[in-house]
C-alpha cells in the first residue's frame, strides 16, 4: 500500500538504528507530544532500537489525557439538564471526572451519544429542533477546524438548538511551558497531523528563543527513525532547527483555510491542562459573534476545581518527569478495563500504550 509498506521497509530501519548506534555515549532527551506518535513508538518497539544514549519521553500529546476534571464535570453537569443531547468522540466518555465519567451518567440515562464528526452532531441537532444538542469539543489545531466549519454552518443556516463545549487547545503553548518548566528536553519530535494544519513555522520560536532541535514527524517506522537521527545530528551539531520529515503530508505554510476558518470562530483563552494547571493563552473559545453557541456561556455552567487522584500521576508523565512504570497504580489498580487516570483511558495515552504494548515488561 502506497505510503504504508515503503515507510515500513526493515532493512532501511535497521540501517538508521546501525547509524544511531554511534551515539551510544550521549545522553539525550526526546519528547514526543503527540498521542499518535506514543503509539506508533511502542507498537514499533522503536525505543529498543536507539542506541542507549537516546531517551524518548511522552509529553501532553493526547487530547483526551489534557482535558481536565472540570470540562469533564461541566460535561456531565450538561448531560444532567432537561432536554439535552451531549455529542462526543467515544475517547471522552470513559475519562473520569471528580465524582463520575460520561459512560456512568449514560448508564443512568442520561442522552449521550458517541458521533464521529462534528458535523453528525450538527444533523442531530436539525432532526431534534426541540432539544438542545451539546457537541464536546476536544482536541488540538487537528480537530478544532472541524469545530468551526459546525459553528459555521449553525451560524448561517440558523439552527439555534446545536451548542460547543470548548476544550480545544493549541500546541505551541504547552511546548514553551514544559521548557520553562525546565523539564529536559533536547528536542521535539512535533505532531505531524497538528502541523498538517498549522504549518511548520509555529514551531519556529522554539530553536529561536530556547535552541532546540524540532523535526515534524510521521507515523511509520521510517518516519520515526528518520526523525531521530534528525534531532540527534541537529542536537550534535549544536544546530538547532525546525526540520519538516513528514514533507508528504506538511509544508511550512500548513492548511491555509483550515486556519482561516478556526481564526474565524475562535479566539484563545488561558485554560487548564489537566495534570499540568492553566497554561496562557493555549485554549480555545467562541468569538463574541458566535457566544450563541457557546454552551458554557448559554448553560451556565459553573463546577468547582477538583484535584487529581492523590495516587496517580497523570501529570507527571505528561510533563515527560515519569513513565507509567513508576506508577504503583499501573497495571494493578489502574488498567484499561479499569482507567483510574486520563492517560489510561484514551487510545493514545502513554499509560494506555505502555500497557497495550507490554513496554513495561
Amino acid at each position: 500500500m502506497k505510503f504504508i509498506d515503503e515507510y515500513r521497509d526493515a532493512e532501511i530501519v535497521e540501517i538508521i538504528s546501525k547509524r544511531l548506534s554511534r551515539f551510544r555515549d550521549l545522553d539525550i532527551s526526546l519528547m514526543e507530544v503527540c498521542g499518535g506518535h506514543t503509539m506508533a513508538i511502542h507498537r514499533f518497539g522503536i525505543p529498543s532500537l536507539l542506541a542507549k544514549g537516546i531517551k524518548l519521553i511522552s509529553g501532553p500529546g493526547c487530547p483526551v489525557c489534557v482535558s481536565s476534571i472540570s470540562f469533564i464535570d461541566k460535561a456531565i453537569l450538561c448531560s444532567g439538564i432537561d432536554n439535552v443531547i451531549i455529542t462526543t468522540y467515544g475517547d471522552l466518555i470513559r475519562v473520569p471526572g471528580s465524582k463520575s465519567s460520561l459512560e456512568n451518567e449514560k448508564s443512568k440515562g442520561a442522552d449521550i451519544r458517541i458521533v464521529y464528526s462534528t458535523l453528525e452532531a450538527l444533523r442531530i441537532a436539525q432532526a431534534n429542533r426541540d432539544k438542545k444538542v451539546v457537541f464536546l469539543g476536544i482536541g488540538f489545531e487537528t480537530t478544532a477546524p472541524a469545530s468551526a466549519v459546525a459553528i459555521q454552518k449553525a451560524f448561517e443556516e440558523n439552527i439555534s438548538n446545536f451548542y460547543l463545549l470548548s476544550a480545544h487547545k493549541i500546541m505551541p503553548p504547552v511546548m514553551e511551558a514544559l521548557l520553562n518548566d525546565k523539564v529536559r528536553i533536547d528536542g521535539f519530535i512535533c505532531p505531524g497531523h497538528v502541523s498538517a494544519i498549522t504549518g511548520s513555522r509555529i514551531y519556529n520560536f522554539i530553536p529561536e528563543k530556547y535552541r532546540i532541535a524540532c523535526v515534524v514527524t510521521g507515523f511509520e517506522p521510517m518516519d520515526l527513525m528518520q526523525s531521530i537521527e534528525m534531532l540527534v545530528n541537529q542536537v550534535v551539531d549544536r544546530s538547532p532547527k525546525v526540520q519538516i520529515q513528514y514533507s508528504r503530508a506538511v509544508t511550512m505554510e500548513g492548511n491555509t483555510k483550515a486556519q482561516a476558518i478556526m481564526n474565524e470562530i475562535f479566539e484563545t483563552r488561558n485554560d487548564y491542562w489537566r495534570g499540568i494547571g492553566e497554561i496562557p493563552n493555549s485554549g480555545l473559545r467562541l468569538k463574541n459573534k458566535y457566544k450563541n453557541y457557546d454552551a458554557e456561556l448559554i448553560f451556565d455552567i459553573k463546577v468547582d476545581v477538583e484535584n487529581e487522584n492523590s495516587a496517580c500521576i497523570c501529570g507527571d508523565i505528561l510533563r515527560g518527569l515519569k513513565t507509567p512504570k513508576d506508577c504503583k497504580l499501573f497495571n494493578k489498580v489502574c488498567s484499561p478495563s479499569n482507567p483510574i487516570g486520563a492517560c489510561m483511558v484514551s487510545s493514545e495515552g502513554a499509560c494506555a500504550a505502555y500497557y497495550k504494548y507490554g513496554s513495561y515488561e
